[in-house]
């Protein structure tokens, strides 16, 4: 069998917890609305690939909803950002020390997560330097799941797809891993943790 050579890690609900579904909520009942509309749904795509500044992105959202002030914006905007475990920073931390494996990170996110991680959680400068790569999809212009991030991640990088084992919780990311020869692993966040890593794939180690 082919030897893991590359893990690519995900950031949100694999290092750090996130509330996807009460974020959603949460600006659904803000915007008193019943689903996300078209043109919000393409504004935040352009925005987690950095094709549009946080300040235009804040204007889209002020200017379709003039009633809602940008405080109330931005808090909506990252409350979808919970804890990050420390014992998962040691994972990490342990698996750079040992050399073993090159250490990747692939994360669909955008310039204010980034900012409030950055500020709510003091060791983020600690767990990046853990990676030999850090990818922020605002940063390279490619969002999971389309296939040119992983495209870019191989050719960036010379890695053969079938050496690297990619760990994310959103089954669409995994999927288009999956047919392009990645090793993967779907996470499940409500019952998996990342630090089980080689016990829960130990048939690939």
């Amino acid at each position: 069998m082919q030897k893991i050579k590359t893990l690519i890690f995900d950031f949100g609900d694999v290092f750090i917890n996130l509330d996807k579904q009460g974020a959603m909520q949460h600006a659904l009942d803000l915007f008193n609305l019943e689903t996300f509309e078209s043109d919000m749904i393409g504004i935040n795509e352009l925005y987690e690939v950095g094709k549009i500044t946080t300040s235009e992105f804040i204007a889209f959202y002020k200017s379709k909803f003039p009633n809602i002030n940008e405080v109330e914006l931005i808090k909506a905007w990252n409350c979808i950002i919970k804890d990050f475990p420390k014992h998962r920073l040691e994972f990490i931390k342990n698996l750079a020390l040992q050399k073993e494996y090159k250490l990747i990170l692939l994360s669909n996110t955008n310039d204010m997560h980034i900012d409030y991680v950055k500020e709510t959680v003091p060791f983020f400068e600690e767990f990046k330097s853990c990676f030999d790569v850090f990818y922020l999809s605002q940063q390279i212009h490619f969002r999971k799941p389309n296939k040119d991030i992983f495209e870019y991640v191989l050719n960036e990088n010379k890695l053969n797809a079938n050496e690297c084992l990619f760990i994310d919780d959103t089954k669409d990311n995994t999927d288009t891993a999956d047919q392009m020869g990645f090793h993967t692993w779907n996470i499940d966040e409500t019952k998996e943790d990342v630090v089980t890593l080689f016990e829960t794939k130990k048939a690939l180690f």
